[in-house]
Order: C-alpha cells, then sequence, then structure tokens
C-alpha cells in the first residue's frame, strides 16, 4: 500500500505556522529550522532554578527551543543589555544545577547574522506573536 499523498494545496503546514511565539526572533528562528528539517519543540521544559526557604520556586528557566536530535536547548535572546545580563545568569545557574544539560544561547548579533545570511524575513509584525514573561 503507497502513502497517501495530499494535494499541493492541502499540503500540511511546517511546524512553526502551528506555533504560538513570543517574539518574532523565535519564529524566524523556527522557520530556519523547519526549512532544514530539524526536529525541534518549542519551551518544553522549564527549569527549576531557586527555591525559597518552605521549597516553593522562586526562578525558572525555560529555554526557546530544544533539539531533540542534538540534545541541545537554546535560547534566542535579541534583547537590550540588562535582560541579556539576566538570561545570561539563568543559564549560568541552570549549567551549575543541572551539568548534564546543554544550553546555547542565541545573541541578537547571531540572530541577525543568520537573518542576514539566509535572507529571514525580519518582520516585527506578526499576527501570531504574543506577549512573554521574562
Amino acid at each position: 500500500m503507497s502513502p497517501k499523498r495530499l494535494p499541493p494545496d492541502a499540503a500540511e503546514p511546517l511546524p512553526s505556522s502551528n506555533v504560538l511565539f513570543a517574539h518574532a526572533s523565535e519564529r524566524q528562528f523556527a522557520r530556519l529550522l523547519d526549512f532544514y528539517q530539524i526536529e525541534w519543540q518549542y519551551e518544553p521544559t522549564s527549569f527549576d532554578l531557586e527555591r525559597d526557604e518552605d521549597g516553593n520556586v522562586t526562578q525558572r528557566f525555560t529555554p526557546d527551543f530544544y533539539l531533540p536530535v542534538y540534545d541541545l536547548y537554546i535560547e534566542i535572546t535579541t534583547l537590550n543589555q540588562k535582560l541579556v545580563t539576566k538570561k545570561n545568569r539563568k543559564v549560568r545557574r541552570l549549567r551549575e544545577q543541572y551539568p548534564s544539560v546543554r544550553c546555547k544561547i542565541f545573541y541578537q548579533r547571531d540572530y541577525l547574522s543568520l537573518v542576514m545570511k539566509y535572507g529571514l524575513d525580519d518582520a516585527r509584525d506578526d499576527s501570531r506573536h504574543v506577549a512573554k514573561a521574562g
């Protein structure tokens, strides 16, 4: 029995078109992963970084992407320097507390390099863009 094929106009959308991203840069990164057929998950895991004296979580970090084939988390950071410093601190704490977890930060310069190299649309207005708490 041969696999069922969809007509061209009924092709299934890429995964990035099915996700509500917090930032346009995340959507563009997902499109790049889709183009290269790299499996990814959006914000699949949150890591507890700090707890109060009662054991309640006071700080948590949720990297933007997980690439299962590479066992790698990726955080996209195109924000101002104050927030980048905060993200760097969270990744450092993640590495201290979860040494087997691999996480890479893509800074604004990395993101802009990808946009230029691959000709990605850097449009900031996106109907799938939603607010995200930092």
